[in-house]
């Protein structure tokens, strides 16, 4: 499976509009290429900065991107 990349400047995004659905989906592909052996991949204009590899540091970058939207 091909790692997932996860725009960051998208994400930021879905933040200021608190579109918490379209963050979920995000999250749950992310979930998905873990679970399936690739990588999560944070990018901020193409060039990626960060990676996820197991779930528990996802859910860590997930509760960061929802601290203030719950």
């Amino acid at each position: 499976m091909n790692d997932y990349v996860i725009d960051v400047a998208r994400v930021e995004e879905l933040q200021m509009l608190s579109d918490v659905d379209a963050l979920e989906k995000i999250f749950a592909r992310a979930h998905s290429a873990i679970v399936n052996g690739a990588k999560a991949v944070l990018v901020r204009k193409s060039v990626p900065f960060d990676e996820f590899t197991t779930l528990p540091d996802l859910e860590a970058y997930r509760k960061t991107v929802f601290k203030y939207l719950d």
